[in-house]
């Protein structure tokens, strides 16, 4: 195990399967870049408080920015016998400035390294999502031109209803994104970062000196879309989780409609319904069945649905009983938002590919657009326009339906006394304009 940031109280050795069980570095390394952000305003604010020189905390910023480099080129190599991402860049720093790096964490705690890096990175996290999921609306965009002004079989509880636009039909899926896109614009604005915390009662650094701190990194390394402020609360600020919950939440909609989605699309896909054909590239075969078109991709998405869900319920119950502030169990906070991060931007960036594959088999669809039963409501308007209530519509158009059905003929095949004795406006040529695609307005 490397050098630790704590540890002179004890005089036993931790346990070695304590020590194992209890390391966070084999995942919390991803917040290296946001932990050294951190450390780049901490030296400030030391410098400001004349703890440190100015050359010393020239050394500081030299050696952290060096391993900031590392990190944003994806070149950062974590110790695995270091504790946590704190401990592994305290240790790197040491290295690089030697015993100067003694005062590296002078008043502050992990506590608060910790709400600050989760923070950043849910931030940075929730915009890369927000600009994947203007590629899923592009994509739908794409989808609805290309088919533009074509009509769709529209349904209710999985069973015929009436006739949609096709374009209306995926601006339906348009409109959940747009929510979500929404959701997360509001989520970024409103999430602060803090400084100043120390271990839940704040940090010995005066106010002044972590502001002034804040706006030079800030500028220095050109931080946008983030608000970093100095803490009001910082037994709060240790201590909440909300903002992963939050996000949690935002991802568990996205994952919602995802799911929707590809539900609609393996339905419509499959010889059934024969109204879309799915892009080979995202689908599959079968190992004894040479005909199979398996649409494993979005099955996948609609699989994953329940591990991101889980994802989310598993923190609420973690956070649910913790009394304040920080509390150890909180360290698994990480993998569950790392986890559906991960899978979200997954998913997103494949379904805005294979939309754009997607192909309509129009023969299909009209084909079961011919069914009367779809036009069912646009007669009973008909009918309402010509005085009659709309009850008693309903009603005449529900016997009408019934009189096909016993007769097995189409509202199409009734001849002109069978119609005027369901009412007297009714005739061939009525029905003919009425039970067409082209009516739905």
């Amino acid at each position: 195990m490397s050098n630790k940031l704590w540890g002179a109280r004890f005089k036993k050795k931790t346990d070695k399967d304590f020590e194992e069980f209890s390391k966070s570095i084999e995942y919390d390394y991803k917040l290296a870049e946001y932990d050294i952000l951190h450390s780049l305003i901490h030296v400030e604010a030391l410098a400001e408080e004349k703890i440190i020189t100015k050359k010393e905390k020239e050394r500081f910023i030299l050696a952290l920015e060096n391993i900031l480099l590392s990190a944003k080129r994806g070149k950062f190599k974590f110790d695995i016998t270091s504790e946590d991402i704190h401990t592994d860049i305290q240790n790197k720093v040491e290295k690089k400035v030697g015993k100067l790096a003694y005062k590296f964490h002078t008043f502050r705690s992990r506590n608060e390294q910790i709400a600050f890096d989760e923070k950043f990175y849910c931030v940075e996290e929730a915009t890369a999502i927000s600009f994947l999921i203007e590629s899923i609306l592009d994509s739908l965009s794409y989808l609805s031109y290309k088919y533009k002004n074509k009509f769709f079989p529209g349904y209710t509880h999985t069973q015929r209803a009436q006739v949609v636009n096709f374009s209306d039909y995926l601006g339906a899926y348009s409109a959940m994104f747009k929510r979500d896109r929404e959701k997360l614009k509001h989520f970024i604005k409103n999430t602060i970062l803090y400084v100043k915390s120390g271990a839940l009662a704040g940090s010995f650094i005066k106010r002044s000196s972590y502001i002034k701190a804040i706006k030079k990194v800030v500028v220095k390394y050109r931080i946008k879309n983030v608000n970093i402020q100095v803490v009001s609360n910082p037994l709060d600020n240790v201590a909440s989780r909300d903002f992963i919950v939050e996000l949690l939440s935002i991802l568990s909609l996205i994952q919602m409609h995802l799911s929707r989605m590809a539900e609609d699309f393996i339905l419509y896909s499959t010889r059934e319904f024969s109204f879309f054909s799915l892009p080979e590239e995202f689908c599959t075969g079968s190992s004894l069945m040479p005909h199979k078109k398996n649409p494993d991709f979005l099955e996948l998405v609609r699989g994953y649905t329940g591990k991101i869900y889980g994802n989310m319920v598993s923190l609420l119950v973690t956070m649910k009983g913790l009394p304040l502030t920080y509390n150890r169990d909180m360290q698994l906070d990480k993998e569950p938002i790392f986890s559906s991060v991960k899978i979200i931007k997954d998913e997103l960036k494949i379904m805005a590919k294979l939309i754009r594959g997607i192909k309509l088999n129009l023969s299909a669809t009209e084909k079961v657009l011919g069914d009367d039963s779809f036009y069912a409501t646009e007669l009973a308007r008909f009918l309402v326009y010509k005085g009659v209530p709309f009850k008693e519509a309903h009603n005449i158009v529900g016997r009408m339906l019934k009189y096909c059905e016993d007769k097995m003929v189409s509202l199409k095949d009734m001849s002109e006394n069978v119609l005027k004795g369901f009412h007297t406006s009714l005739t061939p040529a009525v029905i003919k304009e009425i039970i067409t695609a082209k009516s739905y307005r």
